[in-house]
């Protein structure tokens, strides 16, 4: 094996990376980021006077952590890791070196980003909108998907799945005497979901007016399952989750919304909007059809990014407080807490 500087330096970069070039046709781009994370490599091992065959997962994990400390993002480390990871997994397969030591050395997590809700009011004003001059079968359809969507937080499959009625073949359907969905989720887990008042409501509007459509009685000839659907199209059949999308998008816009709104934006308002007012996290699991609570606890966050509004704009004090700050114990404080 190889151990001078010279050859377990430079020239194991250029190898490979001709390597990558020619052999696995790597991008042009990927191929100089390549470049650029490996003569980083080079230079760690040179700043601690070693050869880049005697560098130990030790070593790998102090210029990490280097890394997180300058500021680069967890994904951004990924990605250097990953190169150097595949560089020493090429030398051991060259036999130039014994073992990997970048194999059991992971990136820092990157932080979860918080799922975006509506405030209370924009989903309010959202699921009121009402415009007469639109076409009263549509109109009656759209605004009960809107309810449905944010008082039940069903994921948008969850929604289109659901037939006007129960029966063996159906994925999930209302029982508007009971008040209940019942849901067909992820991994093909049934819950059933309380129906409120105003969804309910909405769903009787539309049950009124949903034999109305001059192209159901055909579908159900052709296509069923596709007719028995809850929510169907002008054509008579199931609605497409990109249709909720589509229709979700220029309601939002109708009622004077900042942003586009899409279905699991209603899920989350949903979940963040019940929790608020219940500080229930076992209930909005069960809601949600999480299968695990952690999943979940992401909407705690998005509650105390609430709260923390709420005190910014309200107390006499947080105004002296630095913009980003949130309130916590005084440092005095700190000492007496066990």
């Amino acid at each position: 094996m190889a151990t001078s500087t010279e050859t377990a330096g430079t020239g194991w970069v250029d190898k490979y990376l001709e390597h990558v070039r020619v052999e696995r046709r790597l991008a042009a781009r990927t191929v100089e980021l390549y470049a650029i994370h490996l003569q980083a490599l080079a230079a760690h091992a040179a700043e601690a006077g070693l050869s880049l065959d005697r560098v130990q997962t030790a070593h790998i994990r102090r210029w990490m952590a280097q890394l997180h400390g300058a500021g680069r993002e967890p994904r951004g480390i990924a990605l250097v890791l990953s190169c150097w990871r595949s560089f020493y997994r090429w030398l051991g397969n060259e036999g130039l070196v014994g073992f990997n030591p970048v194999k059991d050395v992971h990136a820092p997590k990157a932080a979860r980003p918080l799922p975006k809700a509506l405030a209370v009011d924009d989903a309010v004003r959202l699921a009121e909108l009402y415009d007469p001059e639109a076409d009263p079968w549509t109109e009656a359809r759209d605004g009960a998907i809107v309810e449905v969507l944010y008082g039940c937080g069903l994921r948008v499959s969850e929604l289109t799945g659901l037939d006007a009625r129960a029966s063996n073949t159906a994925r999930g359907w209302v029982d508007l005497d009971a008040l209940e969905a019942n849901v067909l989720g992820k991994g093909s887990k049934r819950r059933i979901v309380p129906i409120g008042s105003k969804a309910a409501e909405a769903l009787r509007d539309w049950f009124a007016v949903r034999g109305d459509c001059a192209a159901l009685s055909t579908a159900a000839l052709r296509d069923p399952a596709g007719a028995a659907a809850l929510f169907i199209s002008a054509k008579g059949v199931r609605m497409s989750s990109q249709a909720v999308w589509k229709l979700l998008r220029e309601r939002s816009l109708k009622a004077g919304l900042a942003a586009p709104v899409h279905p699991h934006m209603l899920r989350h308002s949903f979940a963040s909007h019940v929790l608020q007012s219940s500080s229930d996290l076992r209930a909005v699991q069960e809601l949600l059809g999480h299968a695990n609570i952690a999943t979940t606890q992401v909407y705690t966050r998005l509650d105390f990014q609430h709260l923390a509004k709420v005190y910014d704009a309200a107390h006499p004090r947080a105004q002296a407080r630095p913009e980003g700050t949130r309130p916590g114990p005084k440092n005095d404080d700190k000492k007496q807490i066990k």
